[in-house]
């Protein structure tokens, strides 16, 4: 428990907040591109697998649209992600897990990514509460190190 109030609590600290749709948010110091590299070479360095790098922006001028700068970042575990598809399966839609960096209209860049609770309440993943709240605390300071 004492856990979990914790990586709340690192969360409302980096200024993150989980939303009504199942998100947190998380404000970046860096452009698009600055945050996304960051967070990929977090993942690198703690032995994370990342996918895939999905720059949205770069689609949008393939069909003579423009989109401000959005990327997503496809990332996992299977050390981390097979106990939870163990606890529902349907968990695996979600997984692996994405992260969203974008500008917004004023100029500011954001990172966004699922919320561990909302993937919980989804998916009714209480008997794997600890794992989850692992994965809380390590989204929050993975999202700390590309922000800051």
């Amino acid at each position: 428990m004492k856990r979990l109030l914790i990586s709340v609590f690192c969360l409302f600290v980096i200024n993150s907040w989980a939303d009504d749709q199942g998100m947190v948010k998380v404000q970046s110091n860096h452009d698009v591109a600055t945050t996304a590299d960051n967070l990929e070479s977090v993942f690198k360095e703690k032995g994370m697998n990342v996918f895939a790098r999905v720059n949205h922006a770069e689609g949008a001028k393939k069909v003579d649209m423009e989109l401000r700068p959005t990327e997503l970042v496809i990332f996992g575990n299977p050390k981390v992600g097979t106990p939870l598809m163990n606890c529902a399966q349907t968990v695996a839609i979600d997984l692996p897990q994405k992260a969203l960096i974008y500008e917004d209209e004023a100029g500011q860049t954001w990172l966004v990514y699922n919320d561990p609770a909302y993937l919980n309440q989804r998916h009714k993943l209480d008997e794997c509460a600890p794992v989850l709240e692992k994965v809380s605390g390590a989204l929050a300071n993975f999202a700390k190190a590309a922000t800051q």
